[in-house]
């Protein structure tokens, strides 16, 4: 992960669970098996230049093992 979440993360949404995701034999062989979900929202984050944007960010997550994996799908809006 090239950036850091600022605050909160908002709008989370599922959009995939178990087979639906393309990743699942690596997750499992990774990080174990588990009810995995791929999940979206939007935060804050701050890029390696210093600067802080608004951006939708993906991530799979499951029970008891937590979020891994985040990457910035878009931008939103302009550098604050």
């Amino acid at each position: 992960m090239h950036f850091e979440i600022v605050g909160p993360i908002e709008d989370i949404e599922t959009f995939a669970t178990g087979r639906d995701i393309r990743e699942l034999q690596r997750l499992r062989r990774v990080y174990g098996r588990a009810r995995w979900r791929k999940r979206k929202g939007v935060a804050n984050v701050c890029l390696p230049s210093g600067s802080i944007v608004k951006a939708e960010l993906h991530w799979y997550e499951a029970a008891g093992i937590g979020r891994k994996e985040f990457n910035i799908k878009r931008y939103f809006g302009r550098q604050v």
